[in-house]
């Protein structure tokens, strides 16, 4: 958990928003230590978090956060912590001889599948207690720690053949059920790669799922490399936009901000304030 950017943010552990939806984008750059980040943030909160690991394992998740001082195992074991483990539950759908999955949760994986029903299905089980839909206060440790949902991260989704529209959906839905009727909060990553590195379709694709999430989100953080190239003191920049929050004076707000990321924490420079890049 990184409190320089807490306290960019204006958000804490102890009285952490409700109702946010959070998109981290990178380009050119690698925004991992931004999902690391707001993991342990929710967690330290004492909110109930679903996390979708589409990319890495839960072993890699686990040795990070122990760095950041956070126990996903211990999380897990008490329940304050659902993880879904991509990588290797999808066995089970693409291999002929893997144990099939008894849930539709994975179906995305099969070519035949065009939506994300099962897997919003997951997510809403996950944070729903058994019975029903309940307010924020029967999940957590108290009023103040909404239920939370990770995606990590939405570009595998497209590169496994599922249309924008489709991914577009989904994240419409979390935000409706979780941000909206549960006062949670949601986070999720896309990676938008370099331009010559995709095919004329994938680009558009990428590019659509990105503007639609940028309609939908509450706060945006854009990693990117710097523009004057590779620094060894300085990692990239983010910027940072506070979108959607009516009647509030951070409405639409961007601020630039240069980062370096160490291995317990990350630093955060207003855009010239540090030495390393005038």
């Amino acid at each position: 958990m990184y409190t320089e950017l807490n306290s960019i943010l204006n958000n804490s552990p102890d009285n952490c928003k409700q109702g946010e939806f959070v998109l981290i984008s990178d380009r050119k750059a690698d925004a991992s230590f931004l999902v690391h980040h707001f993991l342990s943030f929710y967690l330290r909160a004492g909110c109930k978090v679903c996390f979708l690991g589409l990319v890495q394992s839960f072993s890699h998740y686990s040795a990070v956060s122990q760095r950041l001082g956070v126990s996903l195992l211990q999380a897990k074991e008490k329940g304050q912590l659902v993880f879904l483990e991509g990588l290797k539950d999808c066995l089970g759908v693409l291999l002929p001889d893997g144990a099939k999955p008894e849930s539709p949760t994975l179906d995305f994986f099969r070519p035949e599948c065009s939506d994300l029903r099962g897997l919003f299905e997951f997510v809403l089980s996950s944070l729903n207690p058994v019975g029903g839909a309940v307010g924020v206060g029967d999940i957590g440790s108290g009023p103040q720690s909404p239920p939370v949902l990770i995606v990590d991260d939405l570009s595998v989704l497209l590169s496994l053949g599922l249309r924008a529209g489709a991914v577009l959906d989904f994240a419409h839905y979390c935000k409706a059920n979780i941000c909206c009727e549960l006062k949670g909060n949601a986070v999720m990553l896309m990676r938008c790669e370099e331009e010559d590195e995709e095919e004329e379709g994938e680009e558009e694709s990428a590019e659509m799922l990105l503007k639609g999430l940028m309609h939908q989100c509450t706060l945006a953080l854009q990693v990117q490399g710097l523009p004057t190239g590779y620094c060894r003191d300085i990692h990239g920049q983010v910027d940072i936009w506070w979108r959607g929050q009516s009647q509030q004076l951070q409405q639409n707000q961007r601020k630039v901000f240069q980062y370096k990321v160490q291995d317990k924490g990350a630093s955060f420079f207003a855009r010239g304030t540090s030495s390393a890049v005038l």
